[in-house]
């Protein structure tokens, strides 16, 4: 009993990762294939979404920053989305993706999501708080941190 709950334990995070990980992995493919996202202007664009947050943005300063080259900024988030995705699929930098989508998931809290009340209802809070586990814990099993690890301590 106590060997199954600790087997348990160790795979607890897996469907996390599992889902950041796709659901991150969607959504910079999504942005990248979006040619209306990636532009400075019209309906649904990086930059017509930031100048529509800018004054109800905690942080407007970061929203100003965004605009200086919004289609930039619109590929960063999307490569870093990407990046964070695949590191969390496939637990590589496991630690380190999960603080990208940690630091993601806040700028776009305190930014395009701020001014959604209650806020419960806006997900980036969620999903900063679903990236502190596993920033904490990174990807023990199933994951190439795991196996490098473990080659490491052959030698």
């Amino acid at each position: 009993m106590e060997e199954r709950k600790a087997l348990l334990s160790r795979y607890a995070l897996l469907p996390l990762r599992i889902f950041l990980g796709v659901t991150f992995l969607y959504a910079g493919l999504d942005k990248l294939t979006d040619s209306a996202f990636l532009a400075d202007s019209g309906p649904e664009s990086i930059g017509e979404v930031m100048r529509g947050v800018r004054e109800s943005s905690a942080l407007p300063a970061l929203v100003d920053l965004a605009l200086r080259n919004p289609v930039g900024f619109g590929y960063a988030i999307a490569l870093g989305e990407l990046a964070v995705g695949l590191g969390t699929l496939f637990g590589l930098f496991a630690r380190v993706a999960a603080l990208g989508g940690a630091l993601i998931s806040l700028s776009l809290w305190l930014t395009v999501s701020w001014q959604v009340t209650p806020y419960y209802l806006g997900n980036d809070l969620a999903y900063l708080m679903a990236w502190l586990p596993l920033l904490l814990a990174g990807a023990p099993v199933l994951s190439l941190d795991a196996l490098l690890a473990d080659r490491r301590r052959i030698r």
